[in-house]
Protein backbone atom coordinates (compact mmCIF):
# COMPACT_ATOMS: atom_id res chain seq x y z
CA UNK A 1 0.00 0.00 0.00
CA UNK A 2 1.80 3.30 -1.12
CA UNK A 3 1.71 5.97 1.59
CA UNK A 4 1.77 9.29 0.17
CA UNK A 5 2.94 12.56 2.15
CA UNK A 6 2.74 16.27 1.41
CA UNK A 7 4.43 19.28 2.32
CA UNK A 8 5.29 22.49 2.04
CA UNK A 9 1.97 24.59 1.29
CA UNK A 10 0.88 27.79 3.58
CA UNK A 11 -0.03 30.80 3.41
CA UNK A 12 1.20 33.12 -0.01
CA UNK A 13 0.73 36.75 -1.41
CA UNK A 14 -0.48 36.89 -4.79
CA UNK A 15 2.30 36.88 -7.45
CA UNK A 16 4.23 34.83 -5.11
CA UNK A 17 5.60 30.80 -5.28
CA UNK A 18 5.35 27.79 -3.58
CA UNK A 19 6.82 24.70 -4.28
CA UNK A 20 4.95 21.40 -2.66
CA UNK A 21 6.44 18.31 -2.39
CA UNK A 22 5.20 14.72 -1.78
CA UNK A 23 6.87 11.66 -0.73
CA UNK A 24 6.12 7.95 -0.95
CA UNK A 25 6.59 5.25 1.33
CA UNK A 26 6.97 2.67 -1.39
CA UNK A 27 10.19 1.50 -3.90
CA UNK A 28 7.33 0.92 -6.53
CA UNK A 29 7.02 5.13 -6.89
CA UNK A 30 9.10 4.97 -9.58
CA UNK A 31 6.69 2.84 -11.84
CA UNK A 32 3.62 4.93 -11.22
CA UNK A 33 1.99 8.29 -12.76
CA UNK A 34 2.04 10.96 -10.61
CA UNK A 35 -0.40 13.62 -10.26
CA UNK A 36 -1.56 16.61 -8.45
CA UNK A 37 -5.00 17.83 -7.46
CA UNK A 38 -6.77 20.18 -5.13
CA UNK A 39 -9.83 21.00 -3.67
CA UNK A 40 -11.58 24.44 -2.71
CA UNK A 41 -14.27 24.36 -0.49
CA UNK A 42 -17.51 22.94 -1.08
CA UNK A 43 -15.96 22.65 -4.41
CA UNK A 44 -15.28 19.37 -6.39
CA UNK A 45 -12.00 17.88 -6.27
CA UNK A 46 -9.61 18.99 -9.59
CA UNK A 47 -6.84 17.86 -11.50
CA UNK A 48 -4.22 19.71 -11.71
CA UNK A 49 -0.49 18.07 -13.16
CA UNK A 50 0.46 14.51 -14.00
CA UNK A 51 3.85 13.07 -14.78
CA UNK A 52 4.74 9.80 -16.34
CA UNK A 53 7.13 7.66 -14.58
CA UNK A 54 10.37 8.13 -16.49
CA UNK A 55 9.40 11.74 -16.11
CA UNK A 56 9.43 12.03 -20.18
CA UNK A 57 5.38 12.64 -19.82
CA UNK A 58 3.37 15.36 -18.29
CA UNK A 59 0.45 16.49 -18.44
CA UNK A 60 -0.65 20.54 -16.87
CA UNK A 61 -4.20 21.97 -16.62
CA UNK A 62 -5.64 24.45 -18.98
CA UNK A 63 -5.98 26.79 -15.46
CA UNK A 64 -2.41 26.70 -14.59
CA UNK A 65 -0.18 26.19 -17.78
CA UNK A 66 2.64 28.55 -17.75
CA UNK A 67 2.25 28.89 -14.08
CA UNK A 68 2.64 25.60 -12.37
CA UNK A 69 5.43 22.74 -12.99
CA UNK A 70 5.56 19.13 -12.10
CA UNK A 71 8.38 17.11 -11.74
CA UNK A 72 9.86 14.24 -9.86
CA UNK A 73 13.11 12.45 -8.51
CA UNK A 74 12.75 8.73 -8.38
CA UNK A 75 15.72 8.56 -6.20
CA UNK A 76 14.25 10.04 -3.30
CA UNK A 77 10.59 8.84 -4.21
CA UNK A 78 9.40 12.48 -4.41
CA UNK A 79 7.13 14.69 -6.82
CA UNK A 80 6.65 18.45 -6.82
CA UNK A 81 4.58 20.83 -7.90
CA UNK A 82 6.10 24.09 -8.34
CA UNK A 83 3.49 27.02 -8.30
CA UNK A 84 4.38 30.57 -9.60
CA UNK A 85 2.40 33.63 -10.25
CA UNK A 86 -0.31 32.19 -7.57
CA UNK A 87 -3.74 33.56 -7.43
CA UNK A 88 -6.13 33.79 -5.06
CA UNK A 89 -8.34 31.52 -7.09
CA UNK A 90 -5.58 28.95 -6.64
CA UNK A 91 -6.38 28.32 -2.69
CA UNK A 92 -7.29 24.73 -1.97
CA UNK A 93 -6.08 21.87 -0.57
CA UNK A 94 -3.72 20.17 -3.00
CA UNK A 95 -3.45 16.40 -2.61
CA UNK A 96 -0.76 14.11 -4.27
CA UNK A 97 -1.92 10.64 -6.29
CA UNK A 98 -0.21 7.86 -7.78
CA UNK A 99 -1.73 5.94 -10.62
CA UNK A 100 -1.33 2.10 -10.91
CA UNK A 101 0.16 2.82 -14.67
CA UNK A 102 3.95 4.03 -15.59
CA UNK A 103 2.66 6.13 -18.60
CA UNK A 104 -0.81 6.76 -19.10
CA UNK A 105 -1.35 10.43 -18.02
CA UNK A 106 -4.81 10.75 -16.99
CA UNK A 107 -7.06 13.34 -14.97
CA UNK A 108 -9.78 12.01 -13.62
CA UNK A 109 -10.04 11.28 -9.22
CA UNK A 110 -11.30 7.56 -9.93
CA UNK A 111 -8.39 6.77 -12.04
CA UNK A 112 -5.65 7.16 -9.33
CA UNK A 113 -5.47 4.69 -6.81
CA UNK A 114 -3.15 6.33 -3.44
CA UNK A 115 -3.57 9.60 -1.96
CA UNK A 116 -2.11 11.96 0.06
CA UNK A 117 -3.88 13.67 2.96
CA UNK A 118 -3.62 17.12 1.89
CA UNK A 119 -1.85 20.60 1.93
CA UNK A 120 -3.56 23.71 2.46
CA UNK A 121 -2.45 26.54 -0.55
CA UNK A 122 -3.56 30.16 0.61
CA UNK A 123 -3.44 32.87 -1.50
CA UNK A 124 -4.09 36.54 -0.16
CA UNK A 125 -4.82 38.96 -2.37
Amino acid sequence: QEQLVESGGGLVQAGGSLRLSCTASERTFSSYVMGWFRQAPGKERNFVAAISSSAGSTYIADSVKGRFTISRDNAANTVYLQMNSLKPDDTAVYYCAARRSSWQLRSGVAEYHYWGQGTQVTVSS
